[in-house]
């Protein structure tokens, strides 16, 4: 048996190929139950008993409820084992759908009461054994899934049937037509029998036209004859579903220029119910084959139109909130953006409520669908015009759509209408929540832009609008976008970028002020990128940080450090101070477990002093820290490592909170110290400094000043009593020989 999409293929007329499959899978297994002489299980009979007495009064069956319990016994057995089979798989489902139409329970009644039963007995009555290992949970599910295939089995039997029935139709049309031509030319009493004697519609009518007969079947299922009434066209029987092209092939026909054509149609009955109807219309010709009358053979299938509509609605909407789905969103997104589009333009909104999580992890997932349904219902209530459309596309996630001449401007309105609509609190269980929601808006020209490039620019649009803070929405923009698409890539390459050693390390002099000798260098870390060249570290630490990589970069930089400044002492002449090297340390660094062990191994196999190396942690990671936070940097403060307070000035914090703090160093940050550049120096950065200063060194901190780029300024720092310096003044970062120089210079 071959597969297709949704479902196993079944060929064959009126699901002959279906029964033989079932049939000799119910074979096997009774024949099997014969040879084992093993019993079916008692709970397995009472289901199939239950699912006899649900589906019988609604099944056009000739069986007893008993006989159709025996036929129904082994298709439960094939659902109980399908249920618990693994892997799990939906096949034998299909094949049962099938079997019951094979059953002549054809009737769509017999549908709802056949999933029913499923739904009520199927797991409850599977044997005891398999029930006490089952999740619940994944049985339900698993039961659910069953039940749709069932049903799409069920379906696509009664399909198979209906085109066995529609060639029955075909053949039947072009026996009627031979056999009224026939009449016509030969025995109208003749013609008269097959007309009267058809078991579906049929209808005369003239090349204008005019309805000139119909029989008793044609006339019921339009709700009898007086639908008919004297002088009825056929061309008033135009409906707005009608398929294109459907008054094309009817003008062909009534022509000559084609002999028959088959098309699915619905009318308006007097009543204005919709009939749908499987028209097959045949032209007659007379003896001379000029065109002379049009003959009519319709199918009612309304029924299955029913049917077909439904599981399409279930299909395309979402079963939480009843809004449409990903799928629908995406086809009529698809439709828009189709290059012969009506629409002009085109708005997308891209809404992703912020926080949302912490609602399903604090409250359950119960809480969470409630308050989703609540958006929901707000979200729709926000849609103005028949234009606009909006979605539940994921979780906590919604798209909508308008279109028109002004989608431009609709899409940011109906962006602010949304937030507006979620202003309100939500009120879940007692508890009044905030809802939040990020919005990316995206607008375009119909045919200029494909599906992919909108939901892109949507997304990352959205998530700048979270990045912003959230609750607001943000129009998208090309540059940002591509700022975003760039960010994503060297994400990408940042743990190649390592494996690969495309980061090198630069090194900046750190200049006693008091005699101008170079105490030591920080090491800066960049990356040679294959592509964008050097980059600094502002452009790509924060991504590392992100994916969690600056772990082991940081160790990296950490080891080339201490290699470095091992080269420096052993290159060194004299017995002065080694050159001390500084490593800037992360807020992932510092909240690592290995941190401590890390970094004494290193010193160890570089064979340094702890002395020697100077870790630097910014202010802002510092703040409000606990005291485990700060255990690390203190056992590194015992062994001898020096912790320098980076930026310091910028946290806005409180300064006799210093005191607490294991640092020994106070890094200040520059945009204290620009005043200062030249002369006259702003008094009021000067007093700043000389506070810090002073409160520094009364704690025992040396005080490094960033940033220094005149001799003007150097000048007044070192008189402020500032112990070391960096800047352009002294020296770009660059390569860890040219250091060794400046220091050589310095002692000489």
């Amino acid at each position: 048996m071959t597969s297709e999409p949704g479902g196993p293929r079944r060929d064959g007329g009126a699901g002959e190929a279906a029964g033989d499959t079932v049939g000799a899978r119910t074979e096997d297994t009774e024949h099997t139950a014969r040879d084992t002489a093993a019993p079916e299980h008692t709970g397995l009979k009472r289901f199939a008993a239950l699912w006899s007495r649900a589906v019988h009064p609604v099944a056009a069956t000739s069986l007893s409820p008993e006989e159709l319990a025996d036929r129904l016994l082994p298709l439960a057995r094939q659902l109980a084992d399908a249920l618990h089979a693994r892997p799990f798989d939906t096949t034998v489902a299909y094949e049962v759908g099938a079997a019951l139409v094979d059953a002549q329970c054809t009737e769509p009644e017999a549908l709802p009461a056949v999933l029913g039963a499923v739904d009520a007995h199927l797991v409850d009555h599977c044997p005891p054994d398999e029930a006490e290992e089952r999740d619940d949970a994944e049985t339900r599910a698993r039961c659910a899934r069953l039940q749709h295939a069932l049903a799409a089995g069920f379906v696509r039997e009664l399909r198979a049937r209906e085109r066995a029935a529609q060639q029955a139709i075909s053949r039947a049309a072009l026996a009627a037509r031979t056999e009224a031509e026939k009449a016509l030319h030969a025995s109208e009493a003749k013609f008269r029998a097959v007309f009267e004697g058809a078991v579906i519609g049929v209808g005369i009518a003239a090349l204008d036209g005019e309805i000139l007969v119909v029989n008793d079947p044609m006339a019921a299922m339009f709700g009898g004859r007086d639908f008919f009434r004297p002088g009825r066209n056929v061309n008033e029987f135009v409906h707005p579903d009608d398929a294109p092209g459907a008054h094309e092939l009817y003008r062909q026909l009534v022509h000559g220029e084609r002999d028959h054509f088959r098309i699915e149609k619905p009318h308006y009955r007097d009543d204005g119910s919709v009939l749908w109807t499987n028209l097959t219309v045949t032209l007659l010709r007379d003896s001379t084959g000029a065109p002379q009358y049009q003959l009519t053979l319709a199918e009612d299938i309304t029924e299955h139109r029913e049917l077909q509509e439904r599981l399409r609605y279930e299909a395309t909407h979402d079963e939480l909130t009843g809004l449409p789905n990903r799928t629908l969103f995406l086809e009529r997104l698809d439709q828009v953006l189709a290059a012969d589009a009506d629409a002009e333009r085109f708005g997308v909104c891209y809404l992703d409520l912020d926080g949302f999580k912490a609602v399903n992890d604090s409250l359950g997932h119960a809480a969470g669908d409630r308050m989703l349904m609540a958006v929901a219902e707000r979200l729709h209530a926000c849609l103005t015009s028949p234009d606009e459309l909006i979605a539940r596309v994921g979780g906590d996630e919604f798209m909508a759509l308008v279109t028109g001449p002004s989608a431009q401007t609709d899409g940011t309105a109906l962006a602010r209408r949304m937030l507006a609509a979620l202003a309100e609190p939500v009120r879940v269980e007692g508890r009044e929540l905030q809802v939040r929601g990020s919005i990316g808006v995206v607008d375009g020209r119909a045919g200029e832009i494909g599906r992919a490039e909108v939901l892109r620019s949507a997304d990352i649009t959205m998530y700048r609008a979270k990045a912003a803070g959230g609750n607001r929405y943000e129009l998208a923009d090309a540059d940002s976008n591509a700022r975003v698409i760039a960010r994503h890539s060297l994400t990408n390459g940042l743990p190649s970028a390592l494996e690969k050693g495309e980061f090198f390390i630069e090194y900046q002099p750190l200049v006693r002020l008091t005699d101008g000798t170079v105490r030591g260098a920080e090491a800066l870390v960049r990356w040679l990128h294959p592509v964008h060249g050097v980059l600094g570290p502002d452009q790509f630490i924060p991504l590392a940080e992100d994916t969690g990589l600056i772990v082991p970069l940081g160790r990296w930089v950490l080891e080339q450090a201490a290699r470095q400044a091992r080269k420096w002492r052993d290159g060194a002449e004299g017995d002065g101070d080694p050159l001390r090297v500084n490593v800037n340390l992360s807020p992932c660094q510092l909240s690592h477990p290995t941190l401590v062990s890390d970094t004494v191994a290193v010193l160890e196999n570089a064979g340094l002093c702890p002395s020697t190396l100077c870790l630097e942690v910014t202010e802002n990671d510092l703040i409000g820290a606990d005291e485990d936070a700060l255990r690390p940097l203190r056992q590194l403060a015992d062994l001898g490592v020096d912790i320098a307070l980076d930026d310091f000035g910028t946290g806005y914090s409180n300064l006799s909170y210093l005191r607490r703090l294991p640092v020994s160093q106070l890094k200040l940050d520059r945009s204290f110290t620009r005043g200062m550049q030249r002369a006259p120096a702003d008094p009021v950065d000067v007093k700043i400094v000389e506070g810090i200063v002073s409160l520094a060194h009364t704690l025992d901190l040396a005080v490094t000043v960033e940033g220094v780029e005149t001799a003007v300024q150097a000048e007044h720092l070192r008189m402020l009593g500032c112990d070391t310096a960096q800047g352009w003044y002294y020296a770009r970062p660059g390569p860890p020989e040219r250091l060794h120089t400046l220091a050589l210079a310095d002692a000489s």
